[in-house]
């Protein structure tokens, strides 16, 4: 098993996918990631969509414009995975907003996805998020009721081709003390 520092390291976006399918108890590892995954006052905000189906996910699909990198492969990964938060619950006490930012579901919502990217990564797993497509379409076509909204799309399976990392910048290059 690869030490943690590795798994973040070497988790990369794929974009091409064996048609492998996924065993249940895979899948059902990345999904406790996220039952685990810390949020806001432990409002647990999310909802998973889990989609395996070739003509759902070709209805996806149609929310995704033609200049997203990720559009073909979101038919080639056997599962879909497709992240939903509840308005006005992370972030709130007693109804009321309590931060500058509001909403606190997107928050919740990228450290579930990181899980599931991690936990997919150590698994054996690609993993890649989509965030440049039409939401309000894909939470149509997905039946996504009026109080949550439908923060990201991840596509799971067994990589097809291993990618490189991108330049990352010094820790020296983002990192300050006592100020600014």
């Amino acid at each position: 098993m690869p030490e943690f520092m590795e798994i973040i390291k070497k988790r990369r976006s794929i974009r091409h996918y064996r048609e492998d399918e996924i065993p249940e108890e895979l899948l059902n590892q990345i999904l406790e990631s996220i039952r685990w995954s810390p949020s806001w006052g432990n409002t647990q905000c999310w909802e998973v969509i889990v989609v395996k189906d070739p003509s759902a996910k070709e209805n996806l699909q149609d929310a995704l414009p033609k200049s997203n990198p990720s559009r073909k492969c979101m038919l080639q990964a056997p599962v879909l995975l497709v992240l939903c938060g509840k308005i006005k619950s992370s972030g709130y006490y007693g109804g009321k907003v309590t931060t500058k930012f509001g909403d606190w579901l997107m928050f919740d919502l990228g450290v579930a996805t990181q899980s599931v990217c991690l936990t997919a990564y150590n698994l054996g797993l690609g993993t890649v998020i989509m965030g440049l497509f039409d939401h309000d379409k894909a939470k149509k076509i997905l039946k996504v009721p009026d109080e949550y909204e439908l923060v990201d799309i991840i596509a799971v399976g067994y990589t097809a081709k291993d990618s490189t990392a991108p330049k990352r910048r010094e820790i020296s290059e983002f990192t300050h003390y006592e100020k600014f």
